[in-house]
């Protein structure tokens, strides 16, 4: 399995609106997304932060049903 890339808050919003999702609000630093697929709603939380702890990162992974490839190819 690949290891995660250090990236910020602005590049994976980017990244993640490249497969779809849409910006809902912003509240502060944060910044919610969604995607509407055929059966199911992707909701998630982005921070803006410079570097996003890869903790935060593989939580939103989960949350937007995205897997490491995934986001490596979007990058």
């Amino acid at each position: 399995m690949p290891k995660l890339p250090v990236i910020s808050g602005k590049e994976l919003i980017a990244a993640l609106k490249r497969v779809g999702f849409i910006e809902v609000r912003q509240k502060g630093s944060h910044v919610s997304l969604q995607k509407v697929a055929s059966d199911t709603t992707y909701k998630t939380v982005v921070p803006l932060h410079r570097e996003l702890a890869k903790g935060t990162l593989i939580d939103i992974l989960h949350q937007t049903g995205l897997s490491r490839d995934d986001l490596l190819k979007l990058l």
